[in-house]
């Protein structure tokens, strides 16, 4: 592409793209390679900078790949699309301010922090949106680690609450395809 002319500012722009796109959490790496190397053109120019480049393209090219993320991404915005998604519910909203509290903002939040596993189930979405499952990561790369983490959270749950009926929001990595 360099060869032909294309602005390397264009090849960096695209391998960007490539690493959110097409490789995703399967390496998480790859968008600070793609991105180093963005900022190696910039930075260097060329031409030196097709070293920062072709690194970045062998790096991506061999790269475990899932489009989960930006799978995830455009059903979410699809679903706004539709008029999917109501009010933030109210035990995340700002809590902040003097008045606050006498709306209910921020009552019965659970810090995530506190929690010995640094993670809660409590519902982040909207109620019209509560079920929603807009990530479920593949067994590909890094993500087989999300899945893994995501099944033994979801695990833990159904232990505490076999009934299976406390707020809503992260859903298991089971169904994920191979």
């Amino acid at each position: 592409m360099l060869e032909a002319g294309e602005d390397a500012r264009f090849v960096a722009r695209r391998l960007v793209i490539l690493a959110s796109e097409d490789v995703g959490e399967a390496d998480p790496m790859s968008l600070v390679v793609a991105t180093s190397a963005a900022h190696a053109v910039e930075y260097v120019g060329l031409p030196e900078a097709q070293l920062n480049l072709a690194q970045a393209v062998v790096h991506l090219a061999t790269a475990p790949k899932s489009n989960r993320s930006a799978a995830g991404i455009w059903q979410a915005r699809a679903d706004v699309a539709k008029g999917v998604g109501g009010e933030v519910p109210v035990h995340l909203r700002d809590a902040h301010y003097r008045a606050a509290t006498s709306l209910g903002h921020g009552v019965g939040y659970e810090y995530p922090h506190d929690d010995p596993r640094g993670w809660v189930r409590q519902q982040y979405l909207p109620d019209d949106a509560r079920d929603a499952v807009y990530y479920r990561p593949s067994r590909h790369g890094y993500e087989q680690e999300i899945a893994d983490r995501m099944d033994r959270l979801a695990d833990d749950e159904k232990r505490a609450d076999p009934a299976g009926d406390g707020p809503g929001g992260a859903g298991s990595s089971k169904e994920a395809d191979q």
